[in-house]
C-alpha cells in the first residue's frame, strides 16, 4: 500500500500530548487511496480516533487516543512563514490519492487566530514579503505557491475580536 507511510508518524503522533485537555486537541481526518484499491483512514479528535487500512488481504481497525499537543507556531509553516504567532490549529483534513500515476493530496487546517482578521493577514503577507515568497491578497485572503509548487490559500474570517482562518495547500 503506497500511503502506508502515514501509519508510522499518525502513531507516534498518537503518543503525543497525553496530559493535554481534550478541548485543545485539533480534529484530524486523512483519507489516502490509490489505484491497487487500496484504502488508508485515519480520523481523530478530542475523543481519540481510529485507523482504518483495506486492501488486498488487509484489514486493520485501530482506535487511537487523542492527538492533542499540537502547536502550530512550531509545527506549521509554509517556506519558513507560520501563523500570526498565538494561532492554534483547530482541525486538519488531509485527502490523499495515487490513481491513474496522479499523486495529488489537498490539506486543509483549520485555526483561530488572536488578532483581527486585518491584522493577522497583514502580519502574514509581510511575512511572505521578507521570505521573498510572492503572494495575491484580496481581502483578508492570501494565496500563492509555495517552492515546491504547491498552491496555498490562507483565508481569515471574524470570529469576535479575534480571526478564526483556513490554510488549504493543493499538491499536484
Amino acid at each position: 500500500m503506497r500511503f502506508a507511510f502515514l501509519i508510522p508518524p499518525m502513531m507516534l503522533l498518537a503518543a503525543c500530548g497525553q496530559d493535554e485537555k481534550a478541548a485543545d486537541s485539533p480534529d484530524i481526518s486523512i483519507n489516502a487511496d490509490g489505484d491497487s484499491g487500496g484504502k488508508v483512514q485515519i480520523t481523530s479528535g478530542k475523543d481519540g480516533g481510529k485507523i482504518k487500512i483495506g486492501g488486498d488481504g488487509v484489514n486493520i481497525d485501530l482506535d487511537i487516543p487523542d492527538l492533542g499537543d499540537m502547536d502550530i507556531n512550531t509545527d506549521f509553516d509554509i517556506d519558513g512563514v507560520k501563523l500570526y504567532p498565538g494561532s492554534k490549529i483547530d482541525t486538519m483534513d488531509i485527502d490523499a490519492s495515487d490513481k491513474n500515476g496522479a499523486d495529488t493530496a489537498t490539506v486543509k487546517f483549520g485555526f483561530s487566530s488572536p488578532a483581527a482578521p486585518q491584522v493577522a493577514a497583514d502580519w502574514m503577507g509581510g511575512e511572505f514579503a521578507k521570505k521573498k515568497i510572492q503572494v495575491e491578497r484580496t481581502g483578508t485572503t492570501l494565496r500563492g505557491t509555495d517552492k515546491d509548487g504547491d498552491d496555498f490559500t490562507i483565508s481569515f474570517a471574524p470570529d469576535g475580536a479575534n480571526a478564526k482562518g483556513q490554510v488549504m495547500i493543493v499538491s499536484k
